[in-house]
């Protein structure tokens, strides 16, 4: 539906008289000059013993192609003074161009005007057609009333039903154009999160798996710096170099996951929970100028493979605790604990807690966010913070034994199958 430029005198109640459309000015333009044409060359609907003669035709013919300028903006006050025109139109010797634009005004009330009129318009025309056609059968009483009934039906009913067919496929139309753009927007908020959530996913797999040997190099690099010890500073320059390669060989194997086209190697770059004896060992290299041991407690047993997810997830959450007390730590313990029960993998690190001396590596806290945002893609649990020693201890069964009254505890449970199969 066209919307005009200024608003209608009658219909909308502002005070501005619309600016016709320019297919309604032509329409009323040609119903016009028709009009005149068929008025001088004596052409009429009725003999000239009937109605009023001269140019008593060419009033109705006038104000009902007035209307056609407004049968946009306007639908309701041009069908009102259209069929006025059309009953002036009968007292007269009648004109063709004048039922005609008659015709166009009653379709175009039904197209143009408000839903509610699209509704009551084609039922007023039945109404209308079967007034016409009882009155013309009892005033003329013979069958040439029911011609008149006919004329009545093709001037009001036919247009209406015609406007009726237009507005529901016009409708249908712009419903499937609005559906079409929100499926468009749709898809492409579903391609905005998929990308959002790659980029979260890879922010992830960077972090846990440079993160870990970024910090050794710059702890031990520090502690070069710091002791003026030609021994100290070769360890710490093997340390260095080790973690260098290690996390060369890290960023090269994601740059090459994220280079290949298919699936067959992902399975393979993916780290499991078979290497964690390897994580620990490279922990206690790394941590023991810092005073921190490192133990594993794997108390898994014997059981059916983990799903994939979930010893991926466990290895990082790991690895990114390693690297945290590794990074903040004070001296004392660091104990990762595994558990298996029949619905949950159970992953707890416990480190000391408290200011520690000596270097140490800036921290940005997305470690921490990354372990949760893991586990809540698995639908887990997750804590992370310090808590009271012996409720640690009590809780996670290991035998660590915090320097104060508090450690640093890590804790995640990451569902897995009751069958124990798969995720």
């Amino acid at each position: 539906m066209e919307v005009p430029a200024r608003g209608a005198v009658f219909d909308g109640g502002v005070s501005v008289f619309p600016r016709p459309h320019r297919e309604d000015v032509l329409i009323a333009a040609a119903g016009l000059l028709g009009g005149v044409l068929l008025w001088a060359l004596g052409l009429h609907t009725q003999g000239s013993d009937r109605g009023l003669p001269g140019s008593w035709v060419l009033l109705p013919l006038a104000a009902i192609s007035l209307m056609e300028l407004v049968r946009r903006s306007a639908p309701r006050t041009a069908l009102l003074v259209a069929t006025l025109a059309l009953i002036a139109d009968f007292f007269t010797l009648g004109s063709v161009a004048t039922i005609a634009m008659f015709t166009d005004i009653v379709y175009a009330a039904v197209l143009y005007g408000s839903p509610s009129a699209a509704r009551r318009i084609p039922w007023g025309t039945a109404l209308f057609t079967v007034t016409v056609t009882v009155a013309a059968v009892s005033w003329l009483r013979s069958p040439e009333g029911l011609l008149l009934g006919v004329l009545a039906a093709a001037i009001t009913i036919a247009p209406a039903a015609t406007g009726v067919l237009v507005r529901d496929h016009r409708d249908a139309a712009e419903a499937a154009r609005l559906r079409a753009e929100q499926t468009a927007l749709l898809a492409e908020m579903d391609r905005t999160q998929a990308v959002m959530a790659e980029r979260a996913r890879m922010a992830r797999e960077l972090h846990d798996m440079v993160a870990n040997h970024l910090s050794a190099i710059a702890i031990h690099s520090t502690a070069a710096l710091s002791l003026d010890d030609a021994s100290t500073s070769k360890d710490a320059l093997t340390v260095i170099r080790e973690n260098s390669v290690a996390g060369l060989a890290e960023m090269r194997r994601l740059i090459g996951l994220l280079r290949d086209t298919g699936d067959e190697r992902a399975p393979a770059s993916a780290p499991t929970l078979g290497a964690l004896d390897s994580l620990v060992e490279q922990a206690r290299t790394n941590g023991a100028s810092s005073g921190l041991t490192f133990t594993l407690e794997d108390r898994r047993g014997e059981g059916p493979a983990l799903p994939a997810p979930v010893e991926m997830a466990a290895y990082r959450i790991v690895q990114e605790s390693l690297t945290n007390a590794l990074k903040h730590a004070p001296r004392g313990p660091v104990t990762v604990f595994l558990e298996r029960t029949r619905r949950a993998l159970r992953v707890d690190v416990v480190s000391p807690y408290g200011d520690r001396p000596g270097p140490r590596a800036p921290g940005s806290g997305a470690g921490l966010v990354g372990m949760r945002e893991r586990v809540a893609l698995l639908d887990g649990e997750f804590e992370a913070g310090p808590v009271a020693a012996d409720g640690a201890g009590s809780t996670n069964g290991s035998t660590a034994e915090a320097n104060g009254t508090k450690i640093w505890r890590v804790r995640a449970e990451l569902p897995v199958d009751e069958g124990g199969g798969t995720a």
